[in-house]
């Protein structure tokens, strides 16, 4: 299993991000192909401070995938490029910090 991870700091107007967020960009991403589970969290707050530096976490979005092919099929669709057009659109990639992860125990 491998997940995809994007890290989004708080936008200056939360509302108004998380209501395109929710109301467009994740739709359009649960409909990747490949897609097994999007989990979204709102961070409440941070319990130890530093690491990220300076950075106020707003949002960690995970998508899961059965593998890493699986993953690399799901970037060359129409949806995942769409998606991303999207987030473009909607002020995201100012916000988010991507990477992916290879999930090692349960």
């Amino acid at each position: 299993m491998i997940k995809y991870i994007a890290l989004y700091r708080k936008p200056a107007d939360q509302a108004d991000f998380d209501e395109k967020y929710f109301a467009t960009h994740l739709p359009i991403v649960r409909k990747t192909p490949g897609l097994l589970r999007a989990e979204v969290a709102k961070v409440d707050r941070v319990l130890v401070p530093g690491f990220l530096g300076d950075t106020d976490l707003h949002v960690i979005a995970e998508m899961y995938f059965e593998s890493q092919e699986v993953l690399s099929a799901a970037f060359q669709s129409p949806e995942w490029h769409a998606a991303g057009a999207n987030l473009s659109e909607i002020g995201g990639l100012e916000l988010v910090a991507m990477f992916t992860a290879e999930v090692v125990a349960e």
